[in-house]
């Protein structure tokens, strides 16, 4: 079947193809009467507007470009990634704006992917995540002028707008929870050390932990996977002061710490309490449930397409705070043993 056109509705209405042109734009130059029947005509044969065309006409492309360094196989699991996307295609499917894809392997492939669409007009804007210190990637994508939005810590953002949460405030409320149960010797399993989100959660938690007097408490980072995670909980809990409860830095290396616990034989949560980071089902469908700290994170993907959206059409656009994540405790939490 030929999709119906301009010529189409023309032909039907009785009137020149500019005319049609002027009443499906909302342009002067047609009586109401004619614009009504118009409307009608197109409706009824099922026209709709080339996006093709659109694009030409307005000189964009109304996709939004999102570069991931990770792993696909850790895309896939991490529920983070997954809910963080839903976010923002529920703010850009409204905007009839697509969002492209693209696993890559380094930061200098990603920023050369960013300037190819942006240079090609294949990108209208995009999102930077997974933030380094002094991130060479925030430098040149300003000085390319691309409409960007950091979703990251703005300490790091330069001169780019960025949507950002507080980890410190969640890590020092867990720590604190923690100490309150009665818990000395807490580690933490975290994630990529040269990632600045990662860096702010290790100051966050010695701080909070120097500051209570636990002076048995620990850092291991991973690669946020399953296989990591496991290893890291084996050798803390085969060392001869074994911590008495572990905060994991996304619920992957958690659940993986649960499964390790339970394979040497040791009680959740009478012998060793576990605190999930980024609340998900997986957190909730093991025995025992995870406390976790939760947040809503495809509101956080949503206020960061808004204002990726509102840098596009030339609004001003300052940085956002939006709501640190919060404990939610559940099973896997007790006072330590005795």
């Amino acid at each position: 079947m030929k999709r119906p056109t301009i010529a189409d509705i023309a032909r039907h209405a009785g009137v020149s193809k500019v005319a049609v042109s002027y009443a499906l734009n909302g342009q002067a130059g047609v009586s109401e009467a004619t614009r009504a029947t118009i409307l009608a005509i197109a409706a009824e044969i099922g026209w709709r507007p080339n996006s093709a065309a659109r694009a030409l006409n307005d000189a964009r492309a109304r996709t939004i470009g999102l570069a991931l360094c990770r792993p696909a196989r850790v895309l896939g699991m991490e529920a983070f990634f997954m809910e963080l996307i839903s976010g923002i295609e529920s703010e850009l499917s409204v905007r009839s704006y697509a969002l492209m894809l693209q696993i890559v392997a380094d930061h200098d492939q990603e920023t050369a992917l960013y300037q190819r669409w942006w240079g090609e007009g294949r990108v209208d804007g995009a999102f930077l995540l997974d933030l380094h210190f002094d991130d060479l990637r925030v430098r040149d994508l300003a000085a390319s002028n691309m409409p960007v939005v950091v979703i990251g810590h703005p300490s790091e953002a330069g001169a780019l707008a960025s949507v950002w949460s507080d980890d410190g405030a969640a890590v020092r409320e867990t720590v604190e929870y923690l100490a309150a149960l009665g818990h000395r010797r807490i580690a933490r399993v975290a994630g990529l050390p040269k990632l600045v989100h990662t860096a702010l959660r290790d100051q966050a938690f010695a701080a909070s932990c120097d500051g209570l007097g636990l002076s048995g408490h620990v850092t291991v980072h991973t690669d946020y996977t399953g296989e990591e995670g496991a290893r890291a909980t084996r050798r803390l809990l085969s060392s001869p002061d074994r911590p008495t409860a572990i905060v994991y830095d996304n619920d992957i290396t958690a659940v993986a710490g649960l499964s390790v616990a339970q394979e040497m034989r040791l009680d959740v949560p009478r012998d060793l309490s576990i605190v999930a980071w980024d609340d998900s089902p997986l957190s909730q469908v093991v025995r025992p449930a995870l406390t976790a700290l939760s947040r809503d994170v495809s509101a956080y993907g949503a206020h960061a397409a808004q204002r990726l959206l509102a840098l596009i059409d030339g609004g001003p656009v300052s940085s956002f705070e939006d709501q640190a994540a919060r404990l939610t405790t559940r099973g896997s939490t007790g006072p330590p043993p005795a």
